[in-house]
């Protein structure tokens, strides 16, 4: 028998019981539709998204006890980097048919799949096919945002979401990089480029709340 009982902390995020397994969920906000392979639960009139934790770095942060997620139900999210659209899917899912995500991605093979994937079959989620070093291109596209997510493999990470943040994070907003340490320098000790990536939010302005 499958049970679901909300996560503890997030809202919209639950646990998923089945059998001896306790998996980390989502509410399907595209029902009968797989992104990536995750396994689908159905509970009564409600489908349910495992949220795989080492495909998905929030996921993962999640099950590492991450404190303050941020992305609640109607936020709006400007998400750099979606690749084909793991972990922006259970995003989509989070914040609901009253939130948005503007969904930046540079590559135009995984753009179309990520229009295919996750943006087609979502009214919550907006595309835009630009480069995320470039955050004049489609400022005015987003406007302002509660939440920005960072995921690029760019050597000047930290710099690029605080472009971007400067221009659409709203007053009192949050955000999420995920440092791709060898991405930005494949000698020095991923320790060391770590401290540098947060000196560098604090002179644009930006305060770390959790590392």
């Amino acid at each position: 028998m499958v049970e679901v009982v909300p996560h503890e902390r997030f809202e919209n995020v639950y646990w998923v019981r089945d059998g001896d397994e306790k998996v980390l969920a989502t509410k399907s906000l595209a029902p009968g539709i797989q992104v990536y392979g995750e396994k689908l639960y159905r509970v009564g009139s409600e489908e349910y998204r495992s949220w795989i934790p080492y495909r998905s770095k929030l996921a993962a942060a999640i099950m590492k006890n991450l404190k303050n997620m941020y992305i609640k139900p109607g936020c709006r999210v400007l998400y750099l980097g979606t690749a084909t659209g793991t972990t922006s899917s259970h995003v989509s899912d989070i914040i609901g048919e009253k939130g948005v995500l503007y969904g930046v991605e540079f590559a135009a093979r995984v753009m179309i799949q990520f229009k295919q994937n996750v943006s087609d079959k979502r009214p919550n989620v907006i595309p835009i096919f630009a480069d995320a070093r470039k955050p004049g291109t489609y400022a005015s596209i987003v406007g302002e945002v509660d939440v920005i997510y960072c995921d690029v493999a760019q050597p000047e990470q930290a710099k690029l979401f605080s472009d971007n943040a400067r221009l659409m994070l709203k007053s009192g907003g949050h955000g999420f990089l995920a440092v791709k340490a060898r991405s930005i320098d494949s000698v020095q000790e991923p320790e060391v480029i770590y401290r540098r990536e947060v000196e560098i939010l604090e002179r644009n302005g930006l305060k770390p709340v959790e590392v």
